[in-house]
């Protein structure tokens, strides 16, 4: 997706990669152990978790999978009075997944023989 990240996107990131980086290390796993039970790169798992990538929305949902939680549950915040009612994060998660999609349709994928 082109262009600058709007603050509200760069805080769902934020929380994105923080309640990964948590969810894992509760489960005491490894990146490499959740890499592997989310079908992606250990490198991508870093770049997730640090903040530095958006995960495709089939990441998103291989890596909710992998802990057993909602997709949406990534996206909450810790501490109920501090976050955004639930519905605000679906909407917000739900259009951006939406523009992940439309993003992802315009890439022309080559492969070489």
């Amino acid at each position: 997706m082109g262009g600058k990240e709007t603050e509200a996107g760069e805080e769902l990131r934020s929380v994105l990669s923080r309640n990964i980086k948590l969810f894992r290390e509760h489960r005491g796993w490894s990146q490499a152990d959740l890499a592997e039970k989310a079908g992606i790169s250990i490198p991508f798992l870093s770049d997730i978790e640090r903040g530095n990538k958006w995960p495709y929305p089939g990441t998103l949902a291989n890596i909710a999978k992998a802990f057993e939680v909602d997709v949406f549950e990534l996206f909450r915040r810790v501490g109920a009075a501090t976050g955004p009612p639930r519905d605000f994060t679906r909407r917000v998660v739900s259009e951006m997944l939406l523009a992940i999609n439309k993003a992802a349709e315009k890439v022309t994928l080559t492969y070489l023989p």
